[in-house]
């Protein structure tokens, strides 16, 4: 065989597809089984969302809520 019909493990993974991040983090939840995660970074997603919505023209109608 010639060199380039061997191909390491590590050349092979370099030409697979990229995942998205969303996919990254799924697969790595999965994998390890880090459930727990998931609850933690919706919340912090949540609180970004409340941050970026609050200095703008919507922040009087959701400091309302509170």
């Amino acid at each position: 065989m010639s060199q380039d019909e061997q191909k390491t493990e590590f050349e092979n993974a370099g030409q697979e597809k990229q995942l998205s991040l969303v996919q990254e983090f799924l697969a790595f939840v999965t994998e390890n089984k880090k459930w727990w995660l998931i609850p933690i970074l919706l919340v912090l997603g949540l609180v970004g969302v409340l941050v970026v919505l609050g200095s703008t023209g919507a922040g009087p109608f959701i400091y309302t809520l509170f």
